[in-house]
């Protein structure tokens, strides 16, 4: 299960508009690299995959493949702006280490 802040489902609503992606899924990806070894992607989809597990939000909907979605239990996806510009923020339980940007993490 993950959560989405409301900062967040506000902000994903808004790139949705903004890039004409409005009858797109989100897709939540874990990938290897980064500096901590794994790091979060988002892109657009028209469609879900039939191993993919969806999470509906009001007017949106995230999807998240079987793969990635062992890294990303009780994730919560939260978005801040500040002084230096805004950003989402992934806040995960399971991540032991991260770097200082917050996109890339180590799991034990």
């Amino acid at each position: 299960m993950i959560k989405i802040s409301e900062a967040a489902q506000n902000e994903i609503r808004r790139m949705q508009k903004s890039q004409e992606q409005e009858n797109s899924y989100l897709r939540l990806d874990v990938k290897e690299g980064g500096c901590s070894g794994l790091y979060y992607t988002f892109s657009w989809e028209k469609e879900s995959q039939g191993s993919d597990r969806v999470y509906p939000q009001n007017d949106f909907s995230v999807v998240i493949d079987e793969k990635s979605l062992p890294y990303l239990n009780q994730l919560t996806l939260d978005f801040t702006e500040d002084l230096m510009g805004g950003g989402f923020r992934f806040q995960n339980p399971q991540a032991t280490q991260s770097c200082s940007c917050g996109i890339s993490f180590t799991l034990d």
